[in-house]
């Protein structure tokens, strides 16, 4: 069953060409978006994954735009509402046969795909998004619908490789068994990246929250960079060395303090270390379920930018990453 939303372009077309692309999301609850594509397919899964733990509905979202021109993969005489329809039709079958028990809703979206996500994720918590993976020319690309997506969202967007599976957010089983055969196979590590200079609520209670869903331990790690200083004597005494990391040391703990007790089932440990955030988040992604950080909000020259840390761990984490806005 499909919903057809009409967008921004106008009135629906009867007859053309469909270019579209499908997304996963959540009803205060998850949204997911797929085109069909293996990369949008592992979205629609892992967005599905989370559904189920948050015992919610699932919302696959598609969106098309009319395309004048006949393509390859388009017949000249398909109408264009058929062909919007059949892989998505196809994508929610897919995804309804590994979680037969999930509410799946069908949204059909007329307009471009990064207009039509950010519609979509603005009648949501949380929305997943697809990626082909780390390659030659990188993953998230600067300029594709993804990236553009995570830029623009006042939402947590959640993105995920081409062949992730469920069985990736387990720790592997002994002697050879995989974590589908042993249900209870712990998950894997959530891991946080933590500004405690801009500390994001949204983005620290995600990470617990989704800690707390998984009964996975969160990982905390916050990197800090030269000397800090401070007043005395009318002169600025620079600290470094084990005092500025002591420094650091409480200052992260005072800004978890008040998560640690709204979430007193969640173990957590704290890394903090100098140097670069994007590197120590990208070497504990490649043991983690699940990677948090937080995007600045500004605008530049050339288009909205994520910030340096946002885009590395985007560019090079494997595993699923969530991203979202400081507000």
């Amino acid at each position: 069953m499909s919903t057809l939303r009409r967008g921004s372009s106008g009135e629906e077309e009867r007859h053309g060409h469909a270019r579209w692309r499908c997304g996963a999301c959540f009803d205060t609850s998850p949204r997911g978006s797929t085109d069909g594509s293996p990369e949008s397919l592992a979205a629609a899964h892992w967005a599905a994954r989370e559904a189920v733990r948050r015992g919610t509905a699932l919302r696959l979202v598609h969106a098309w735009k009319w395309r004048p021109r006949p393509t390859a993969s388009v017949p000249a005489d398909m109408p264009q509402r058929a062909c919007a329809e059949e892989t998505p039709s196809r994508v929610s079958d897919t995804v309804r046969a590994g979680h037969s028990d999930l509410l799946i809703i069908d949204d059909l979206l007329e307009d471009t795909p990064v207009t039509a996500l950010l519609a979509a994720a603005r009648q949501t918590d949380l929305i997943a998004l697809g990626s082909r993976g780390i390659s030659g020319a990188a993953g998230f690309l600067t300029g594709s619908v993804s990236q553009r997506v995570v830029a623009r969202s006042m939402r947590t967007v959640v993105l995920v490789w081409a062949g992730r599976s469920g069985t990736d957010e387990h720790l592997c089983a002994m002697d050879g068994i995989s974590p589908e055969e042993i249900p209870e196979t712990p998950y894997r590590d959530v891991v946080l990246g933590l500004d405690t200079g801009q500390p994001c609520d949204e983005q620290i209670e995600f990470a617990f929250d989704a800690a707390r869903r998984r009964a996975a331990p969160l990982r905390v790690i916050h990197a800090f960079g030269g000397p800090s200083a401070y007043a005395a004597a009318d002169r600025l005494t620079p600290v470094d060395g084990p005092q500025l990391l002591a420094e650091q040391e409480r200052s992260v703990v005072g800004t978890l303090r008040p998560w640690c007790e709204k979430f007193p089932e969640v173990a957590v440990t704290e890394t903090v270390a100098k140097g670069r955030a994007a590197g120590l988040l990208i070497r504990a992604s490649a043991d983690a379920g699940l990677v948090v950080v937080g995007r600045r909000m500004r605008e530049a020259r050339f288009g909205t930018h994520i910030g340096s840390v946002a885009h590395a761990v985007l560019h090079h984490a494997p595993s699923p990453v969530a991203v979202g806005p400081h507000v």
